[in-house]
């Protein structure tokens, strides 16, 4: 059964750094397509940066390009999410998700985690 586990939210200050993990089960890691999206209280769930199979390509949302680093170990079956500089508005329940195809879109990504709270305070 596939899994998908995030871990490493937590509360920080705005300008600190907090790395998130997603640990994959149940699936070939190194086959898919996997991604990181966040949703704020009262907003819609946003993308934030997806990684390709073999870290072939990387893309980024723009409100956290120059911030914010995707990666995978694929030995590991673990997906990481690196937030530096963080800011307030970074603030939301952060969620890995494996992907169908190489995309920015939620409806690409078949299977998501239960999400790890990340909280920034001014």
């Amino acid at each position: 059964q596939v899994q998908l586990v995030e871990s490493g939210g937590g509360l920080v200050q705005a300008g600190g750094s907090l790395r998130l993990s997603c640990a994959a089960s149940g699936f070939t890691f190194e086959n898919y397509v996997m991604g990181w999206f966040r949703q704020a209280p009262g907003t819609e769930r946003e993308f934030v940066a997806t990684v390709h199979k073999k870290a072939f390509a990387t893309w980024y949302s723009e409100s956290v390009k120059g911030r914010f680093t995707i990666s995978r170990d694929d030995a590991k079956n673990t997906l990481y999410l690196q937030m530096n500089s963080l800011k307030p508005e970074d603030t939301g329940v952060y969620y890995c998700a494996r992907g169908q195809y190489y995309s920015t879109g939620n409806r690409d990504y078949d299977y998501w985690g239960q999400g790890t709270q990340v909280t920034v305070s001014s």
